[in-house]
């Protein structure tokens, strides 16, 4: 649960909804997922995160501020995109993937738990509008952490989708460092052994707009993800809280320097 202060520090934020969306060779996907964002977003950060095509452009042509992280990695991408926010932070930060699968115009759906101040953390959960969405090995790694959560950690989770929306002081509050696959099962985890309100909102799921998925439709990305997922749920089980300094709040306290505005 968040303290006292931490809401005083949601209060004090700029009441700003932020989006942060990691992108690597995304320019096809990009125009339509930004013409999607709901108006309830007021700034867009896309964090192009060492693609070799025309992302950065596009993101700007199409509204957004464009961050630069040439440091591969979901994980990596999403820090870059808190340390732009942090000289001027948000009431709540959205995740959201740039291949549009994840259906950003229903955002507004998960926000509206936390702007009533009755959870800290919304995620979507998947609901595949064709069977192709997903993989059976993201499927089965799915229901593996998830399974593995509860038995844990006591807590029911029933995806670990990307999608999601968090309070600022709730973010900070987690110390997120992973910086590649186990992004999303290490924010759920800290979650819930910080004792976060947490909801799950059942939400539709596309099949990517273009191209194929850099992880689940290969066999070495699947390997890798399913092996690191495994890998920070067995460290956060034996992790001391906040043994050594926070990868989050070094970039808060050191922003990063490459943010650009849009045009």
């Amino acid at each position: 649960m968040i303290s006292s202060g931490g809401r005083e520090k949601l209060a004090a934020s700029s009441g700003e909804v932020a989006l942060i969306i990691p992108a690597r060779n995304e320019e096809l996907s990009l125009p339509t997922v930004l013409r999607r964002v709901p108006a309830v977003i007021s700034r867009v950060v896309v964090v192009d995160n060492g693609s070799t095509d025309t992302t950065a452009a596009v993101a700007r042509a199409n509204g957004a501020e464009v961050v630069h992280e040439p440091l591969p990695g979901y994980g990596s991408a999403c820090l870059a995109g808190i340390a732009a926010l942090a000289g001027n932070p948000p009431a709540v930060v959205a995740f959201a993937d740039a291949d549009g699968s994840d259906g950003v115009e229903n955002l507004t759906a998960l926000l509206e738990p936390l702007l009533k101040g009755e959870a800290d953390l919304a995620l979507a959960r998947r609901v595949t509008v064709a069977s192709r969405a997903m993989s059976p090995q993201q499927r089965f790694g799915n229901w593996l952490a998830t399974r593995l959560i509860r038995l844990v950690w006591g807590h029911d989770y029933q995806d670990l989708g990307p999608m999601r929306v968090i309070t600022w002081p709730a973010l900070l509050e987690l110390h997120m460092e992973d910086r590649n696959f186990g992004w999303t099962v290490e924010m759920q985890i800290r979650a819930v052994k910080a004792g976060l309100r947490v909801v799950e909102t059942p939400l539709p799921y596309h099949v990517r707009i273009a191209g194929e998925s850099k992880i689940s439709r290969t066999l070495s990305g699947v390997v890798r993800a399913g092996v690191k997922i495994l890998w920070v749920i067995s460290r956060e089980l034996f992790r001391v809280e906040q043994r050594t300094p926070a990868l989050t709040r070094q970039l808060i306290q050191e922003p990063s320097e490459n943010p650009e505005k849009p045009c």
